[in-house]
């Protein structure tokens, strides 16, 4: 029996401690002013194929020089006896006494790339979470303490800051005109053993629903580019040496690479960088739909010859979605410019876009295309969830043909089924994700402004299904 393949983020942990064919056009928007002075070229990669290419010695030449490797230490805090031993005559006169003392334990070795020249890093949240020290060592071997200028788990990408100037930096690429064959390699240093380059290709491109990241945004590149522990944070480059991704996950049965790594695309790494380089968070856009993927069966119910965009389930109420005129039963087939291929990948586009900013949306209506412009709003603003929190911190949703395979929910079992959870939420421990609320005081609830309005001040009586078992609790509000 073959042993069951597991999704193992790219970082080396060490053993010392437990632990888009449619398009519209784009519509000017009011992106976050960058910090971060990066260097962009967005033309495509050279397909003519003329030439017998024999080596990327120079097209790699300048990127190598920028990937670094990040290590990552913790500070373990602990009561220590002063005295070599526990005699209790000593305690009788002296009491007991301890000092604090501390330990710097090494805790995960990973890679970044270097984006600028004044000392921005960018590398993967993974690799830098929970450390208390992290030092980055340069390809020509200096040693440099870095400080976090941000971090976002929902994305897998942290931005780190080392004093100096003119240091060797990427170039970054266009990753939406990235095509399944184009060359790639990836950088960074896999295993401690130093810097190494491998080579393999693009093998897909908008993977989602992986779990690699929990509640995240996922639109991975896959290539079979070898990715081993310590790859992660490191750059993913094309035949030009320019930075298209950045390593992050290998899903492997043997804790090595097996041809199937995963790289975020430099397009959502280098906008989560520049919102946490300006403002030390990420605010992401909202447009406000409830969404559902369009399979092959649905297809031609809404007009559309193959099965490639995204169902609008429901709209909120007063929402940019609503204010732009997008309906119920709307398939959206772009957005700013980009096809749109299912939901996840539409989620994620509308993430990349700052409040405010304003996008083109072609929808699918009758049969027919309706060209639309939203004006994102603040995903914050809407209760963290873009307008589909229940409850502080609890989000929730239609149970939709989508969610119910997702969760798992028995046929039969109709209501809202909570989506997210906020990780402070008051409610979390009995609200978990997947959890059906089928009644709210006695009354079927189908949507969340019904589920709203019944929700009183004080205790609720709640009817929910939990693995296809149904149960009353109280549920209060303040």
């Amino acid at each position: 029996m073959l042993p069951r393949p597991t999704v193992q983020l790219a970082c080396l942990l060490l053993a010392l401690v437990p632990g888009a064919a449619l398009a519209a056009d784009r519509v000017e928007s009011a992106p976050v002013a960058p910090k971060v002075a990066v260097r962009v070229d967005r033309e495509p990669v050279d397909r003519s194929n003329q030439p017998v290419i024999t080596s990327y010695a120079d097209a790699l030449e300048q990127v190598r020089h920028s990937v670094v490797s990040v290590a990552s230490t913790r500070i373990v805090r602990q009561r220590v006896p002063i005295f070599p031993y526990d005699d209790p005559i000593l305690r009788r006169f002296f009491g007991p006494s301890f000092e604090q003392r501390e330990e710097k334990i090494p805790f995960g070795l990973g890679s970044g790339v270097l984006v600028s020249a004044d000392g921005y890093v960018l590398t993967n949240n993974h690799v830098i979470e929970d450390a208390d020290e992290i030092k980055v060592t340069l390809a020509d071997g200096r040693e440099l303490d870095a400080e976090i200028v941000g971090a976002d788990p929902r994305t897998d990408v942290a931005v780190l800051k080392v004093g100096g100037a003119d240091f060797p930096h990427a170039t970054l690429a266009d990753s939406d005109t990235l095509r399944v064959g184009d060359i790639v390699f990836a950088v960074g240093n896999p295993l401690g053993v130093g810097q190494t380059t491998t080579m393999g290709i693009v093998s897909a491109t908008g993977r989602s629903n992986l779990g690699i990241i929990e509640r995240g945004y996922e639109s991975f590149i896959q290539t079979d580019a070898s990715i081993n522990p310590g790859n992660s944070g490191g750059a993913l480059v094309d035949a030009e040496g320019r930075v298209v991704g950045i390593n992050t996950a290998i899903i492997s049965t043997s804790r090595g690479s097996i041809g199937i790594g995963f790289a975020i695309p430099i397009n959502l790494a280098s906008s989560v960088m520049h919102s946490l380089a300006a403002t030390g968070t990420v605010a992401r856009g909202y447009l406000g739909v409830q969404m559902q993927d369009l399979d092959a069966e649905l297809a031609p119910r809404f007009g559309l010859a193959e099965a490639r965009g995204a169902i609008v389930a429901d709209v909120v109420p007063d929402s940019p979605a609503d204010r732009a005129g997008l309906r119920q039963d709307d398939v959206i087939v772009a957005f700013d410019g980009r096809p749109v291929a299912n939901s996840m990948e539409l989620r994620v586009l509308i993430a990349q876009l700052p409040p405010g900013s304003r996008a083109a949306v072609r929808v699918i209506r009758d049969g027919k295309p309706v060209e639309l412009t939203a004006e994102l709003g603040a995903l914050e603003d809407e209760g963290g969830q873009g307008g589909q929190e229940l409850l502080p911190g609890i989000s929730a949703a239609p149970v939709t043909p989508e969610l119910r395979e997702r969760f798992g929910i028995p046929r039969g079992v109709t209501g809202l089924v909570i989506v997210d959870t906020a990780p402070r939420s008051e409610y979390g421990s009995v609200l978990v994700p997947g959890t059906v609320v089928v009644k709210i005081n006695n009354e079927v609830v189908s949507d969340l402004r019904r589920a709203r309005q019944l929700l009183g001040r004080g205790k609720n009586l709640f009817l929910i299904n939990q693995r296809g078992t149904f149960r009353y609790i109280q549920v209060t509000v303040d």
